[in-house]
This record gives structure tokens, C-alpha cells and sequence, in this order.
């Protein structure tokens, strides 16, 4: 089974940026749809972004519009989500996820591999 493994997390102030990364088996992040997924505490797990195979992308328009990028690099095997004007509802853990081949999916449930997390806390 896959392994993912999420990095890049921390403590940021409200407004800067980070970029999580999510290191992949080069097949996975070559032939599968990766998307990125966070929970808060007490909240269910929100869908943010995922990109396919021939790099098509979609958002979560509602909670991160033109603030997150995902984005992959095939020749290291790391897809990133680069955030930038984080606020503090942005706090979450943040997970990396795999799915079968196909249009870039919403469904925590379209995913059957996962990383571990990484937490994402903004703070003043």
C-alpha cells in the first residue's frame, strides 16, 4: 500500500504562509488523483483541493478560493498545497490523500490512501 507522509505544518501568525508537502511513492503521485483534506477539532473531515493525473485541480471555493494552491512535482514525488492569507478557522490538521485515477473527487470516502497529518495552527 502507498505510504504518504505530510510535512511543512506549524505555528504561523494570521495572514502568512506555509507550504505543505506530501512525499508519495512516484507511481501514486504519477498516476493517481492526490488530494488534500483537513479536520478541526470537533469537526468533520473538509475536503480543500486535489489534482489529477493530467493535472486538472479543484477547490474548495467556500473555505480556501484564492488562498490554497495544490500542485505536484512528479520528478521528486511530493504534491504541495501552498497557503497563503491563513486565518485562524485555517487550523486543522491537515491530511494528504490517494484515489483511483479519475476526476479530482470531494468524497473523504473516493480516498483509500492516507497520510498521518500534519497540524496547521494560526495564531496571533
Amino acid at each position: 500500500q502507498a505510504q504518504l507522509v505530510e510535512s511543512g505544518g506549524g505555528l504561523v501568525q494570521p495572514g502568512d504562509s506555509l507550504r505543505l508537502s506530501c512525499a508519495a511513492p512516484s507511481r501514486t503521485v504519477l498516476w493517481y488523483t492526490m488530494g488534500w483534506f483537513r479536520q478541526a477539532p470537533g469537526k468533520e473531515r473538509e475536503f480543500i483541493a486535489a489534482i489529477s493525473r493530467v493535472g486538472s485541480t479543484t477547490y474548495n471555493d467556500d473555505s480556501v478560493k484564492g488562498r490554497f494552491t495544490i500542485s505536484r512535482d512528479t520528478r521528486k514525488s511530493t504534491v504541495y498545497l501552498q497557503m497563503n492569507s491563513l486565518k485562524p478557522e485555517d487550523t486543522a490538521v491537515y491530511y494528504c490523500a490517494a484515489a483511483q485515477p479519475g476526476n479530482p473527487s470531494r468524497e473523504p470516502g473516493s480516498y483509500g490512501t492516507w497520510g498521518q497529518g500534519t497540524q496547521v495552527t494560526v495564531s496571533s
